[in-house]
């Protein structure tokens, strides 16, 4: 086995891992409170941008067709929000 094998993910446990993470994200974010991608990933683990990857999910149909709003809080910060569509 190549050290390169050693750190390759199976797909099947990588789409695993997404899922939970979009799951979680979605049960954390669904009280439509406003939250940073940085307040995300220290709640639920993670990094940043897969935390801000998964909120752009939901606005896809396939994940439920909700609303995102995005707010700027300072430079280079800023704040998401779900929003369940009914």
């Amino acid at each position: 086995m190549s050290q390169l094998q050693l750190f390759e993910t199976p797909p099947e446990v990588s789409i695993g891992r997404s899922e939970n993470y979009r799951k979680a994200v979605f049960d954390l974010m669904k009280d439509g409170q406003w939250r940073t991608k940085y307040a995300i990933q220290q709640k639920l683990g993670g990094d940043s941008s897969s935390a801000a990857s998964r909120l752009r999910d939901f606005r896809m149909e396939r994940w439920g067709g909700h609303t995102v709003n995005i707010r700027k809080v300072s430079a280079g910060v800023f704040q998401y929000q779900l929003i369940l569509k009914k």
